[in-house]
């Protein structure tokens, strides 16, 4: 029996608590006899049909862009070119200077190579094509 007094007691105490805080005082139906301004509140939340119509979408698919979308687009096509362009042309001369540092490193190797085996090969009877005439 105690059990049910403490859980009413909490029920009475969490009610009374409602009815008192602010939350419920400010979500309190008004009964006002007269209306609040209605045809403001009506003009603020509905809008005329050809502006609604045209509220999310400026333009149909089918009808031409404007001339500063237009430009806008163009602009920013242009400056994507533009940095592509510069990435490739930068890409094209690392790849070039390796290319050409590569290129020296083969041919200094080749020339010591070959300055080796002349050396190597000496017989002191250069040049040859005068003995093998």
């Amino acid at each position: 029996m105690s059990w049910t007094r403490a859980f009413v007691f909490s029920l009475l105490s969490i009610l009374l608590l409602i009815a008192f805080s602010s939350v419920v005082k400010s979500s309190v139906v008004r009964d006002d006899s007269k209306p609040a301004d209605a045809p403001g509140a009506r003009r603020q939340v509905f809008m005329a049909e050809s502006d609604a119509s045209n509220f999310f979408k400026r333009r149909s698919r089918r009808s031409p862009k404007y001339y500063a979308e237009l430009q806008a687009e163009q602009q920013m096509k242009r400056a994507a070119s533009e940095r592509r362009r510069e990435y490739n042309e930068e890409q094209r001369n690392e790849y070039e200077n390796y290319v050409e540092e590569d290129r020296d490193e083969i041919n200094e190797r080749t020339r010591a190579m070959n300055e080796q085996l002349r050396e190597y090969h000496y017989d002191g009877l250069y040049p040859r094509f005068h003995w093998f005439h």
